[in-house]
């Protein structure tokens, strides 16, 4: 699979200089937690849920997850599993070549990790790992301890994405101590460890807070506060650090609004009006700007419950030019000893230490989304990629 391999190949030589690359299940992790983007989210209980994956693995998606715990109710569990396990067998039939999403279990307790990999027999094969519900050190352990039972079982290598949302982390007198166990019980399974999510929508539920579609996760403060946190103990550059993605956009149609949409109209050529306008109606302004301060603040990818989503994820993953000649310059071998040089743009000021971490992250996500040509932006990879 690869980013944008939905687009004509003419097409993606027009907007990329440096095309995505092609990745499999079986690639690095380091590859792999750097590809999720878009990770998109669907009920158990979906009835057409391998229609659902094959549609969506058509329309650019790479990452899905398959959820059992607060998509669907407490009552339908049973049903859910029964449906997940008949939905991967009907998805090992129909595509026993055809390269499918990275596709991750949603659980709700430790024990259905080995039930369910020895449930799903051969067709475990399209399984890439399991997403594990209000993380934390105590409630974390045996998840990957049935995680690492069921991989040894299968004898498939499967990861984990645990997923931060719990009061503990939100509290500000048990956030330093809870975070430090997250950290202990992660560095313990580094190797199994893919990514780490981010669930805010239960952080705003322990307040009694939801945000509004034209206000981002940082608008609201507390949110923004944990984020800076997770970051901090959890994203470091240093080499102790996981991915950490972004958090889920509620919204995928705007009722009415309160502020100015938030998308300029400047990046619009007169031609891409409509598109502006399309994507404003669908709410889409407020999901760009939140994407925009996710990488600002050290998150990548995105958790995703609509399809909408996913091409606005991607095409802002995307490596201009622009970054993508700064961090080159960046790492260029004779600058190892460091300091500081023009921007090839020569409108910045480019410093080989304190940038190194930076560019080497820009050079990895270029690895995987590509670096566009040097006129190309997200508008013009937000048009190319919607369908029709």
């Amino acid at each position: 699979m690869r980013h944008f391999g939905q687009i004509a190949p003419e097409v993606r030589e027009r907007l990329f200089f440096q095309e995505p690359c092609h990745f499999t299940a079986d690639s690095s992790p380091r590859v792999l937690a750097a590809a999720l983007g878009a990770t998109l989210y669907s009920p158990a209980t979906r009835q057409k849920l391998a229609d659902d994956v094959v549609k969506q693995t058509g329309q650019g998606v790479v990452s899905m997850v398959v959820c059992l715990e607060d998509s669907i109710g407490d009552a339908d569990v049973t049903e859910a599993e029964e449906n997940l396990v008949r939905q991967f067998g009907i998805l090992a039939e129909r595509c026993p070549e055809t390269e499918l999403p990275l596709l991750f279990i949603r659980v709700r307790a430790p024990e259905q990790i080995p039930d369910l990999v020895r449930r799903l027999g051969a067709s475990v094969r399209l399984l890439s790992g399991f997403v594990l519900p209000k993380f934390t050190e105590e409630r974390g352990i045996p998840f990957l301890e049935a995680l690492t039972e069921a991989e040894g079982a299968s004898e498939r290598r499967l990861f984990a994405m645990p997923v931060l949302e719990s009061p503990e982390l939100l509290y500000r007198e048990s956030r330093v101590e809870t975070l430090a166990g997250i950290f202990r019980a992660v560095d313990k399974y580094r190797d199994r460890v893919l990514a780490l999510r981010l669930g805010v929508t239960d952080f705003c539920s322990v307040y009694g807070l939801r945000r509004a579609p034209d206000m981002t996760a940082y608008d609201v403060q507390i949110v923004a506060s944990v984020i800076a946190d997770v970051v901090n103990v959890l994203g470091r550059a240093d080499g102790t650090g996981f991915t950490v993605t972004g958090p889920v956009w509620e919204y995928f149609r705007v009722q009415e609004r309160m502020f100015k949409p938030q998308l300029r109209s400047s990046p619009f050529s007169p031609e891409a009006q409509g598109l502006r306008a399309a994507l404003i109606e669908h709410d889409m302004d407020g999901l760009l700007r939140e994407i925009s301060l996710d990488r600002a603040n050290g998150l990548q990818g995105k958790t995703c419950i609509h399809p909408s989503h996913v091409l606005p994820v991607h095409a802002l993953s995307v490596v201009s030019h622009e970054e993508f000649s700064d961090a080159q310059d960046i790492l260029r071998p004779e600058l190892g000893g460091g300091g500081v040089l023009r921007s090839a743009y020569t409108n910045k000021m480019n410093e080989v230490k304190p940038h190194r971490a930076w560019a080497e992250r820009t050079l990895q996500r270029a690895e995987v989304f590509g670096v566009t040509n040097e006129d190309i932006g997200f508008v013009e990879l937000l048009a190319a990629g919607i369908p029709g």
